[in-house]
């Protein structure tokens, strides 16, 4: 069973998150936090396996409590929640130990892939990040080779994505991907959407060559 703490300051979100959640057989949420001060108390008394973390809280915010929650225990898979213009912070909290981040629109089935891949270890990184951190390592390379910046984004791919990009390889047509997966074609769309993002392009035949050099 996987224990997980909820972690915003926006009550909507936290019952919203909690309502889809607990309807999963193997999560359970353990505690539900307004802010990052509460979160750092909350995660020495539930002892949490998992922690989705907004950003941008009153009080004390996900970064500093990302900090805090580290420094005492390194074993918590921490998931931020956050939206796409909150780009410094997740640098900042990936630096302080955070295991990846997810947007607050995605959808329920990828953010319970999520939850059970931080619970086993996984990082989550969008490509779009990746590639700011790979900047930040080698910011005295004037430029950096794509295939590198690719493979970044590829080694951050979730397992259900995983899956779908070697679908995507052997020539799979979406219908084709949600038979052999047992998912609906709404959702092999997002999959592919996320996978078009991490990797740069909405070129399905550009993503299969870029898939099949890093697979």
């Amino acid at each position: 069973m996987i224990k997980l703490m909820i972690v915003d300051d926006q009550t909507l979100m936290r019952d919203g998150l909690k309502t889809i959640i607990e309807l999963e057989d193997d999560i359970e949420i353990v505690s539900l936090a307004e802010n990052g001060e509460e979160a750092v108390k909350n995660n020495d008394l539930y002892n949490p396996d998992v922690i989705l973390m907004d950003i941008r809280m009153p009080i004390m915010n996900g970064v500093e409590s990302v900090k805090q929650i580290k420094e005492n225990d390194n074993d918590v898979s921490i998931l931020m929640l956050t939206t796409f213009d909150d780009e410094e912070y997740i640098i900042e909290a990936l630096a302080f130990g955070a295991d990846g981040y997810l947007l607050k629109d995605i959808a329920a089935d990828q953010l319970i892939e999520y939850i059970r891949s931080g619970y086993k270890g996984e990082i989550m990184l969008p490509a779009k990040i990746g590639k700011k951190l790979a900047k930040r390592l080698f910011k005295n390379e004037e430029k950096l080779d794509a295939q590198s910046i690719n493979k970044i984004a590829f080694d951050d791919f979730s397992v259900r994505e995983l899956d779908i990009a070697k679908l995507l390889v052997k020539a799979y047509s979406n219908k084709q991907i949600a038979k052999e997966l047992f998912i609906s074609e709404g959702t092999v769309k997002n999959y592919i959407s996320n996978i078009y993002s991490k990797l740069g392009t909405n070129d399905r035949s550009k993503v299969i060559l870029m898939i099949q050099e890093l697979i």
